[in-house]
């Protein structure tokens, strides 16, 4: 790897999730990145994404997940 590419490479490494292979270990790096895709949220913005969803629908699940929470917290 180049010097160029191992600075493209640390500018993209802070922003996005990012998994190192060794000893050509494909399984366990990706094992590794799905868990970091998992807990850093991004599939589920990206879901939240998807379809468009108007402000008063957005307070309305939002109230809901409150009521949710609420009633399973005790």
């Amino acid at each position: 790897m180049t010097q160029r590419q191992k600075k493209e490479l640390q500018k993209y490494q802070n922003c996005l999730p990012y998994v190192e292979v060794k000893d050509n270990n494909i399984e366990k790096a990706l094992s590794l990145f799905k868990r970091k895709i998992k807990n850093s949220g991004l599939l589920k913005e990206l879901r939240d994404r998807e379809f468009y969803e108007k402000p008063s629908i957005k307070k309305r699940n939002k109230r809901k997940k409150r009521q949710l929470r609420v009633k399973y917290s005790d």
